[in-house]
């Protein structure tokens, strides 16, 4: 389920306050592609062991928040810091 746009403006980074954006699919594929590799770890030093479906990434491109269902998880510990993916 696609995010709503009213949803998307108002959400934020919850460290940086930064407004996020919907992850582009090639980059979302890189995502997923490195997670599968188990080269991924959360905000927290964990590794991500599941695919994400979709996700959002901060509008200065530094962290990705996953969305599950239709559901955006803006847990600052739960962000994936997006250089691991360049």
């Amino acid at each position: 389920m696609p995010i709503s746009n009213e949803l998307l403006a108002i959400l934020c980074c919850p460290v940086t306050k930064k407004p996020v954006q919907i992850l582009p699919s090639d980059r979302l594929k890189k995502l997923n592609d490195a997670i599968a590799a188990g080269k991924i770890k959360d905000v927290d030093g964990n590794m991500v062991k599941d695919r994400v479906s979709e996700a959002l990434i901060t509008t200065d491109e530094q962290t990705i928040y996953r969305i599950d269902e239709g559901i955006p998880v803006m847990l600052a510990g739960q962000g994936i810091p997006a250089g691991q993916i360049g």
